[in-house]
């Protein structure tokens, strides 16, 4: 049996994508920090995105069925960290600049690409739930520089400018 401490660890060495993924509905405007997110498949267009049961805004993502994947660019430190802190959902979004697509779900304007989805289906595996979104709209933009997370630190990653 692996314990989880080791795979922690071991997964600390998977590269991944910072993303603060949001929603918008009855149950209120709300967002998480997440690196839990991927591609299911191009036919439907398809994200999985991974959200711990025990978020305070677990409940939100679930009852308003919506959700945005927002890829963040490496200017956005600030912003991943305040997505994973205790910070209240009005003091979170006062840090981006944000518009919507289809679903009404926060889209951040300068985010390297937004992914607006619907929430098709949900599975509880342990202490994470898994929600299976459809993309109905997609805003990218021009930036080069990601915001990955690596060895438990924000990294850079990209091809930059040459002035």
């Amino acid at each position: 049996m692996v314990e989880a401490i080791d795979f922690k660890n071991a997964m600390s060495s998977l590269t991944s994508a910072v993303n603060v993924v949001t929603t918008m509905g009855a149950s209120g405007r709300h967002g998480f920090t997440a690196s839990a997110v991927c591609s299911v498949t191009d036919t439907p267009p398809t994200l999985l995105v991974c959200m711990n049961k025990a978020s305070r805004s677990h409940t939100n993502f679930v009852e308003n069925k919506i959700l945005t994947v927002n890829v963040l660019g490496a200017q956005h430190e600030q912003l991943s960290n305040a997505f994973a802190s205790k910070l209240s959902s009005d003091e979170r979004f006062a840090l981006g600049n944000w518009t919507e697509l289809e679903t009404g779900a926060p889209v951040l304007t300068d985010a390297l690409v937004s992914f607006d989805c619907e929430i098709e289906q949900i599975q509880e595996v342990g202490t994470h739930t898994i929600f299976i979104c459809p993309i109905v709209a997609i805003q990218k933009n021009e930036e080069d520089q990601a915001l990955v997370y690596f060895n438990r630190a924000y990294h850079q990653v990209g091809e930059t400018e040459l002035a």
